[in-house]
């Protein structure tokens, strides 16, 4: 099978549909992306905090890419498999002046440099930073792309800052190695683009920054003709030995600038899931949501859209008795 490469140079500043391709591949390949942070190179291992206010706004959350998906047309569903990620040996996370949950209590510039002490162990080890080691504060590492997306199918240029219902700035951590995230085709050969390597997260990522670092990250492609059910991101984490589901969870999100309306998204979209999936009837399908799903807000600060994921364990699923 053949695996491309896509070079840090090679990326853009806007979802469009008019950027050419830098690459063409096959359904069912394997691209491996090498990803400035999400500064695009502009914060570095010796950036101090005042530099903030210098930074260029105007080329934040680059993305590489697009990827041409040979047989992708609208109405198709991208299946995009996160095979690895890897980071670099630091990270940062920075308060920005008027930006993240609480931008209004928290105005004043502040950056953390982040050493990063990454592993290759088992069971989800992929490493830890100290927050703080005087007090104990220590981060375990669990590495991401905050943006993957598609083009939209509408023309014109959109900013990469916001999610979107066809990916982008979705900054969600469960898609770490082993998730699979699918995207719904809007434009021909659904031009894939990745970028934002992430070393950790909390959902929400509230102060707007996670621990910003570069990455590689490999991905397979593939695409789905039966999935139309797939309106918005939808993804599937692997199974894991630590948490109270070792099958994962498969999650639908909404994606809207109001947060109630969000929600009330996601829910539907896990009902059209487990309706299509399971052959069950709407009612039983929003009676499952209610008392097996969770609710979880993994994008909080990119406005004008919130993510909102509606996670169902898959272990309740294929008994026999």
């Amino acid at each position: 099978m053949s695996i491309h490469t896509v070079k840090r140079a090679q990326s853009h500043l806007v979802w469009d549909n008019s950027i050419p391709p830098v690459l063409r591949v096959n359904s069912g390949e394997t691209i491996t992306f090498d990803c400035l942070d999400a500064s695009n190179g502009q914060v570095t291992s010796d950036t101090q905090a005042q530099h903030l206010a210098t930074l260029n706004f105007a080329s934040l959350d680059q993305v590489n890419g697009p990827i041409y998906v040979s047989t992708a047309e609208p109405g198709d569903t991208l299946q995009i498999d996160v095979l690895d990620v890897q980071t670099a040996d630091w990270g940062w996370t920075g308060i920005f002046p008027g930006f993240g949950i609480l931008a209004d209590e928290f105005a004043v510039p502040e950056l953390k440099i982040w050493s990063l002490h990454t592993s290759e162990g088992e069971e989800e080890s992929y490493g830890y930073a100290w927050f703080d080691k005087s007090k104990g504060i220590k981060i375990p590492l669990k590495p991401l792309a905050g943006e993957m997306g598609v083009a939209p199918g509408e023309k014109g240029a959109f900013s990469t800052i916001p999610p979107y219902k066809t990916g982008g700035n979705i900054d969600t951590k469960h898609l770490s190695k082993g998730s699979t995230l699918y995207l719904p085709i809007e434009a021909e050969g659904a031009l894939f683009s990745v970028g934002d390597g992430h070393a950790a997260q909390g959902d929400g990522e509230v102060c707007g920054t996670a621990i910003e670092t570069p990455m590689k990250i490999t991905v397979r492609l593939t695409v789905l003709k039966d999935k139309q059910y797939v309106k918005t991101p939808h993804f599937q984490t692997p199974p894991t030995t630590k948490s109270e589901s070792t099958d994962g969870y498969y999650c639908t999100t909404g994606v809207d600038p109001d947060i109630r309306e969000a929600t009330r998204s996601a829910v539907r979209n896990m009902i059209a899931f487990l309706s299509a999936e399971y052959s069950l009837k709407p009612v039983e399908s929003y009676m499952l949501c209610s008392v097996a799903g969770d609710l979880r807000m993994h994008e909080v600060v990119d406005m004008p859209n919130y993510v909102i994921g509606m996670m169902i364990p898959r272990s309740i699923f294929g008994h026999s008795s």
